[in-house]
């Protein structure tokens, strides 16, 4: 059996950055324990398979396909920075004729379409709620300590924890903060929680530009300790600072990347740029 497979660098325009991605063509279907297998070989974060869905479908000219992603451990529902390593495979080397794509994915359908400086990206907006913050104390502590926390929210759709630090805190803080992943497998395993997102207030930027939010992602609860970036924290992210801030535009900035977001009642428009694929 032989599968056309490609590794794509998310959210960068340069080889060897960014946040990588694999991305697999599937002509036929595929066993189903060979997905993970497959995802665990490639050892990603991220590991997305693209399938036909019609036996006439063709992948150059067809303009909706299923997806599915995997990380090394387990079957996600969302991944951001894979679709978007789909959409950029299919537009720029397969050279798919079709300008918008949608893909079916467990989160329903999604939308990539090609933009004048790359790709955007229709993601759902998760709403969060307030958490009780006794119910998930020893997480806390397990994974910042005594780092001040100002807000907590959860996510039910994604199973998503949003901890909000303090604005006393500044982005150097965020960056730097060491996060104790291994233990929270132990710490936290009723399934509630999926991922882990940091998240603290932007600040003027002076000179440069200013951003509404930061923010850091950790999910070693799918075998991932720390993701780069992560589209589907962002569309839960959107979400919270949209309400937060009163905006239905934002700039949000992880550790090494920025985005613009354009969230609205259903969907998150989360605009990106181009990507090097590598074979």
């Amino acid at each position: 059996m032989k599968l056309p497979i490609f590794i794509a660098d998310a959210f960068t325009a340069r080889a060897f950055r960014g946040n990588p991605a694999a991305v697999c063509l599937l002509e036929n279907e595929l066993e189903e324990d060979m997905h993970q297998k497959i995802a665990r070989e490639m050892n990603l974060s991220e590991t997305a398979f693209i399938r036909k869905l019609h036996p006439t479908d063709n992948f150059a000219q067809s303009s909706c396909f299923g997806l599915r992603w995997f990380t090394p451990a387990s079957e996600v529902p969302l991944c951001g920075h894979a679709t978007l390593a789909s959409a950029a495979v299919l537009f720029y080397k397969i050279k798919n004729m079709n300008s918008t794509l949608t893909f079916v994915t467990l989160s329903g359908e999604l939308r990539a379409r090609q933009a004048e400086d790359g790709i955007v990206l229709d993601l759902p907006l998760y709403p969060v709620y307030p958490q009780d913050f006794h119910e998930v104390e020893d997480l806390i502590k397990t994974a910042i300590g005594n780092t001040l926390v100002q807000d907590i929210c959860y996510s039910p759709d994604t199973r998503k924890l949003l901890l909000r630090l303090s604005d006393t805190y500044n982005r150097s803080f965020l960056e730097n903060l060491k996060v104790n992943t291994e233990n929270l497998l132990q710490v936290e395993n009723t399934g509630k929680v999926k991922g882990l997102i940091l998240t603290l207030k932007g600040e003027p930027g002076g000179q440069s530009r200013s951003f509404d939010f930061y923010s850091r992602y950790f999910a070693p609860w799918v075998g991932v300790a720390e993701d780069p970036v992560t589209g589907s924290a962002h569309a839960v992210l959107s979400s919270y600072w949209s309400q937060q801030l009163g905006k239905k535009e934002m700039h949000g900035r992880t550790a090494l990347y920025q985005f613009l977001f354009l969230p609205n009642s259903k969907l998150v428009f989360l605009l990106i740029c181009t990507i090097p694929l590598k074979m």
